[in-house]
């Protein structure tokens, strides 16, 4: 059988590595979509896949606009089915600009990205296969305030989404710090990005654990990409796209531990959700 694989923010850093892998790891029969916004990266970060003397498995790149729910249910439906979605797509965040001014456009990739793909590749999804978010170990329930943890705690993904939206508001409003947001959008963003896979994973744990289906969220670690480059000073343990990419898909390729359904995921092992703590 014919395996099709996807991978959302794919034309470059991680996304990119992450096709690769998929590509060199999976048969010549399978099928690797690579997508993202800008037609012209895709075509060409398809062909430099296509083009490299690693890849067994055939390539396509696909325009994917994820901060879209529609264009991603259209996806999902022109599909029918697929064993690999990896769910990437990140916002552009600026450390020179305030985050107030970048947040529509980081939560409508980051957080509606995620929202839209398990929302429409999660009834997709054949048994035995794996949907991962890339989020951080950020994602952690400990790293927001206290006062704002039951947002996102053990709630249905409407209830996360509805809080994405509040948060939002208050940033625009003015009022995200006097409600405990924290100033860095990064954190509870990947918050919210977890307790939306551990949302959809509650639903349907029983019958993807019987199956050997996986639904995680994953913490590829510090990895050295256009993005992260702003944001850190020291790269010297940060790892290339492949290196971390290889974590990721060796989760994906590996014979399903019941201990990391639904749980964020960090060199194979599972970060505590109730871990961690507000920053400074």
């Amino acid at each position: 059988m014919t395996r099709i694989a996807l991978v959302t923010g794919a034309n470059q850093g991680l996304g990119f590595a992450l096709v690769r892998g998929l590509a060199a790891r999976l048969a010549p029969e399978d099928l690797v979509l690579l997508t993202g916004r800008d037609t012209g990266r895709v075509t060409a970060a398809a062909a430099r896949v296509t083009a490299d003397p690693a890849t067994r498995s055939r390539v396509e790149g696909r325009v994917l606009d994820v901060s879209d729910p529609a264009a991603v249910a259209r996806l999902a439906g022109e599909l029918g089915a697929v064993d690999i979605v990896l769910s990437n797509a990140i916002g552009p965040l600026d450390p020179g600009r305030p985050q107030a001014e970048q947040a529509d456009v980081f939560l409508d990739v980051a957080n509606g990205g995620t929202h839209a793909v398990l929302r429409s590749f999660g009834p997709v999804l054949r048994a035995g296969g794996r949907l991962i978010v890339v989020a951080s170990s950020l994602g952690a329930l400990g790293h927001l305030p206290e006062a704002l943890r039951p947002r996102f705690d053990g709630v249905p993904l409407d209830d996360v989404e509805k809080a994405v939206e509040d948060w939002r508001s208050a940033i625009h409003d003015g009022t995200a710090r006097e409600r405990g947001w924290p100033e860095w959008i990064n954190a509870p963003s990947k918050v919210a990005q977890v307790a939306a896979v551990r949302a959809v994973a509650a639903g349907r744990r029983e019958a993807d654990v019987a199956a050997g289906t996986l639904v995680a969220a994953v913490c590829p670690g510090l990895v050295d990409t256009r993005a992260s480059r702003p944001w850190f000073s020291d790269f010297s343990q940060a790892q290339t796209p492949d290196e971390a990419a290889r974590a990721v898909l060796d989760l994906v390729f590996a014979g399903l531990d019941p201990a990391t359904y639904g749980e964020l995921v960090r060199f194979g092992r599972v970060l505590p959700w109730h871990s961690g703590a507000p920053a400074a």
